[in-house]
């Protein structure tokens, strides 16, 4: 008998499950016996000796036949298996893709344009006051873990590490994200774009600002519950057929598109004024939202041979 690893071959697994039907298989291995038989060898009752006779006979391992006897007929069971071949799916080899790794803090742009409502924090504090744009230019704003803006962009600089014998494949950018309310208001829809080194990658329209009761999962207990509280993991994954949020396409901006491999990126945010829902935006941090992380980027490459990099 060959069976493999799936659902199809269940039976056989269910039916070699068992003390009991392991020591029938050795029984009727000898010669054929009917199930009274079984019974006295086992020391059971027939009608729970019956059971074990349909598992094995339901997985093919035993056939039964009605022959007469004095008395009446009986359940003859016989051995029809004598050896069973597992086929396991192929082994495949998993190798992991080499990646460069850059994790940015909220706080740590390098230009901005907002209008309020607006605010940014760390996670033991308020920097500033609310809807003061000028805030953001406070020094401490480096430490900040959370902000959120009513209008217009926010852009990193980050450095990218890529050696000249690597070739990139694909870029993968992941963050928490939400609209901005007054307070929060989880049916708020903003449109929030995404840009990299000056070119947009596409759009996507948040369905609103999270809250109401319900605290982020790392948001600090002093955070007041009325307001923001978590967002969405997003990720956006750039390679050579488009630029995609988790699985759903963007736009056709490819890799090839983006001057990839320069010593820096610049990746912008932005709520633009003439968008259909000019919702806001607000970024989570690592100690604030559900998922304790800032903005990562994953640089996924494959390392060149000599003849590839001189050409």
């Amino acid at each position: 008998m060959k069976i493999d690893i799936s659902q199809h071959s269940l039976p056989v697994y269910e039916a070699l499950a068992s003390n009991v039907r392991i020591e029938m298989i050795r029984l009727l291995s000898k010669k054929p016996m009917n199930v009274k038989e079984l019974a006295e060898a086992m020391k059971l009752s027939s009608a729970i000796m019956t059971m074990h006779v349909k598992k094995l006979e339901r997985a093919s391992i035993i056939k039964t036949s009605m022959q007469p006897g004095r008395g009446g007929s009986k359940k003859i069971c016989t051995l029809v298996t004598n050896g069973i071949e597992i086929a396991f799916p192929p082994k495949i080899d998993f190798v992991p893709r080499e990646c460069h790794v850059t994790e940015v803090s909220a706080g740590h742009y390098t230009d901005f344009e907002i209008t309020p409502t607006c605010g940014l924090a760390t996670t033991v504090k308020v920097i500033g006051m609310f809807d003061e744009p000028r805030c953001f230019l406070e020094p401490e704003r480096v430490n900040a873990k959370i902000l959120w803006f009513g209008q217009g962009f926010i852009e990193y600089k980050l450095p990218n590490y890529l050696m000249k014998n690597e070739n990139p494949l694909e870029l993968e950018i992941s963050m928490e994200i939400s609209s901005e309310a007054p307070f929060a208001n989880d049916n708020w829809p903003s449109d929030i774009t995404f840009s990299l080194n000056e070119t947009t990658l596409g759009s996507w329209t948040s369905p609103g600002d999270f809250g109401g009761g319900q605290r982020g999962k790392y948001t600090p207990d002093w955070w007041w519950g009325e307001i923001n509280q978590y967002g969405l993991l997003k990720v956006i994954k750039i390679n050579s057929e488009g630029t995609f949020m988790d699985g759903i396409r963007l736009s056709n901006v490819t890799l090839n598109d983006l001057q990839i491999t320069q010593k820096q990126w610049m990746f912008r945010i932005a709520v633009l004024k003439d968008a259909a829902n000019v919702g806001g935006f607000t970024l989570f941090g690592s100690g604030f939202g559900n998922y304790n992380q800032d903005i990562v980027f994953k640089l996924y490459y494959e390392k060149l041979n000599g003849e590839e990099i001189s050409e």
